[in-house]
Parts: C-alpha cells; sequence; structure tokens
C-alpha cells in the first residue's frame, strides 16, 4: 500500500495559499541544505553558525512579518509556516530567528523612535547585525513585574544595572532591548524598554554553558554594571509591562507553528525507521502496538496543525487574543514533546543518539515547554478566562 506522510491525511494542503506554500517550501530547503547537514555536530559542540541569520536575512526571514525597513512584510501564516520549518530543523534555528524578529525587531517596529528604527531594522532584517532580548532575570522569570534591573535618570540620560539571565542571542548580539524598573511611576507601569548596543561600556554578555537542551543555541547572561545611555534609547511608545509581554505574545505565536515542526520531524524519522526495521522477521511498521502509536502521533500533530492555522488566521484577522495564543502555545508543545517521546520507543536503543534527530528535539522541546512562558502559567491565563477568577495573585 501506499504510505502518506503525517500532514496528509486530513489533506489540508488547500487551506493555504499559494504563497504561503512557497514561503513554507522555501524555508524547507533553506533547512535541508543549511541546517540538516550539520546541526548534529553543532549540538555536540554547544554551538551555532553565526553566519545562519546573514543566510536567513538574504531570504527574507528576519522581521519577515514586519513592514517597511527592509522587511518582507508577510502575513502571519507564512511566518507560522516559517517557524515550522525552522523547528523541524531544530528548536535552536527557530529560536535564533524569532529572538532575532519576534522580540528584538519587533519590540523596535512597535515602540521605537523612527530614528532607533532607521539605526537598527534594516541591518538586522539582513541579518548583518544582531538582536537579543533582555527580559527574564536569576529571580524573576514567570513574574517580570518583579524585575531588580533598575534604570535611573542621570542628567540628560540614564544609568543601568542589573543582570538578565536565559537570554538567546545574548553573546553574539549588537543590540540588546532591555527592559527595566525606573522611578517615573508606581509599580510595573514605570517599566521601561533600552535599547543598548552591546559596545557600550559596562555590558558583558557571558555564555551559558553545560546545557542539556538548546545546544545549538547561543544562551546568555547580560550583565549591565553602571551602562550609561543618552536619553533617546528609551523605546519612547510603551510604558509598563503591556510592551515586553506583547513582544512574547508575538514569539509563542511563532512557537505554536514551531513546534509542530519538531513534531513532524520526529515522526517522520519514527515511520521511516519503522519500515525499514525489521524484528522477529517483520517489519517494526507492521505490528500493531506501533501503527497504534503512529496513528496517535498522527491525529495529534494534525490536531495541532488545525489550531495553529485557525490562530494564525485570527491573527491576521487582528482578532488573535492572548488567551488564545496561551491555547495553541500549552496544546501544541505539550503534545509536540510528547510526540518525541513516543517517537524514541519506537527507535529504542538508536533513537538515543545524534544519528537521529528524535533525542536532540525531545531535549529541545523540555526548553521550548517552559520558556515564553510556563505550561503553568498557560493553564492560569486559560482558567482565568474560563472563571473570571486570578489565581496569579
Amino acid at each position: 500500500m501506499t504510505r502518506t506522510t503525517p500532514l496528509e491525511l486530513l489533506a489540508v494542503d488547500h487551506l493555504l495559499s499559494d504563497d504561503e506554500r512557497d514561503v513554507q517550501e522555501a524555508v524547507r530547503d533553506f533547512v535541508r541544505t543549511r541546517v540538516r547537514p550539520h546541526v548534529a555536530g553543532w549540538f555536540e559542540r554547544g554551538e551555532i553558525d553565526r553566519g545562519l541569520l546573514t543566510d536567513a536575512g538574504s531570504l527574507g526571514l528576519l522581521g519577515m512579518h514586519l513592514e517597511g525597513y527592509g522587511c518582507a512584510g508577510t502575513n502571519a501564516v507564512s511566518y507560522g509556516l516559517a517557524c515550522l520549518e525552522l523547528e523541524a530543523g531544530d528548536s535552536g534555528v527557530r529560536s535564533m530567528v524569532s529572538v532575532q524578529g519576534s522580540l528584538a525587531m519587533f519590540a523596535l517596529h512597535a515602540f521605537g523612535s523612527e530614528e532607533q528604527k532607521q539605526t537598527w531594522l534594516p541591518g538586522m532584517a539582513r541579518g548583518e547585525l544582531v538582536g537579543c532580548f533582555g527580559l527574564t532575570e536569576p529571580d524573576f522569570g514567570s513574574n517580570p513585574a518583579g524585575m531588580r534591573t533598575r534604570a535611573k535618570r542621570d542628567g540628560d540620560g540614564w544609568v543601568l544595572d542589573g543582570t538578565k539571565m536565559w537570554i538567546t542571542n545574548g553573546s553574539i548580539a549588537d543590540v540588546a532591548v532591555v527592559w527595566a524598573a525606573t522611578d517615573e511611576a508606581e509599580g510595573a507601569r514605570g517599566i521601561r524598554g533600552f535599547v543598548v548596543p552591546t559596545s557600550t561600556p559596562g555590558f558583558s554578555a557571558p555564555t551559558i554553558g553545560h546545557k542539556l537542551s538548546l545546544r545549538a543555541s547561543v544562551t546568555s547572561e547580560l550583565v549591565l554594571e553602571d551602562v550609561r545611555l543618552p536619553g533617546d534609547a528609551v523605546l519612547p511608545g510603551v510604558a509598563g509591562l503591556r510592551g515586553p509581554l506583547s513582544c512574547l505574545n508575538e514569539a509563542r505565536f511563532g512557537i505554536i507553528f514551531g513546534a509542530l515542526g519538531a513534531a513532524r520531524d520526529c515522526l517522520e524519522t519514527a515511520l521511516d525507521y519503522a519500515a525499514t526495521r525489521e524484528i522477529f522477521d517483520r517489519p517494526l511498521a507492521s505490528f500493531q502496538l506501533t501503527q497504534a502509536k503512529l496513528a496517535d502521533m498522527a491525529l495529534e500533530l494534525q490536531k495541532g496543525f488545525l489550531l495553529a492555522l485557525h490562530l494564525g488566521r485570527l491573527k491576521d484577522d487582528h482578532r488573535l487574543e492572548p488567551r488564545q495564543i496561551s491555547l495553541g502555545k500549552l496544546n501544541n508543545v505539550r503534545e509536540a514533546l510528547q510526540i518525541a517521546r513516543e517517537c524514541r520507543t519506537i527507535l529504542g536503543a538508536n533513537g538515543i543518539t545524534l544519528d537521529y534527530p528524535v533525542m536532540r528535539h525531545a531535549t529541545n522541546l523540555e526548553s521550548v515547554l517552559t520558556y515564553e512562558g510556563t505550561s503553568e502559567v498557560h493553564q492560569l491565563v486559560i482558567g482565568q478566562a474560563l472563571t473570571g477568577e486570578s489565581a496569579f495573585s
């Protein structure tokens, strides 16, 4: 009998436009030629090729859903499909691209001055300049309102002091968008974003090592010690947590699609392996228990894709709400991780080696499960929507 691929069972191809399919195929080819031949080595060595950003910029992937300043201006679904294909290569590759576009570039695009946009966005869109996003702190991940990084007025300028943690692209960045508490207003209202060139005295970004996940990714600490900035370093378009949280929603949207790419790659690997691996003189794929696993995983993958596509259409229609993003992130990452774990059982001992991508995806998804909002945070967002009661405080 003829085999079908996991996402072909529901015949969803007609739900995408020609332009969206073209974007997906272009990114899939980019991953096939530029990522797959090298990613196992990057993961094993704990590194990634900085040149990927330049190549991604040449393809128009950086800030691709933004308008102007050299950005491609694609729709949200096209951006989501690009994230899916990038993460089918590796979560670290998708993280590098999405932090550049959905966090650093989006913050500048949405809240920056015209001068800040002209200074940074064109070079970032080309991948010639690298950005990072400094929000999370060592003691304040899920509660950014408690941040200890401080920005104090100093004449016409600012002085920043503090530490950020788990910052993708930090050690290779040319510019950091750093969020800090100021004395301008009470509580979270006083949180502002600052554009910090990484060459500024007092700024450093030591790389975080000893990672067992997202190894093909640059993860850093940001240290700001008496970092002096001009008055126009502040992002003028927003004050309070609305700024960083809206950026996080952009990144979470990409994850909703991206996690499916990792899951699809695991499932396709398991299907190919089961078709050729013989057990008791029969292909592993011919056993009922194996087929039950494959069927369940394909079902969850397709449901996740339909959810992601629906959310993408809502976003393109300017109707997507943060609680809906929580639904997508919670479901798709959780199911992708379960698919990766189940695929590992089909591969047996071979599943733990870098000769196959399954364990690499599984360990990466352990990080994706908790960054950009833990599963518990998203459950509480959904719970609040259902009950009208906040469980956060």
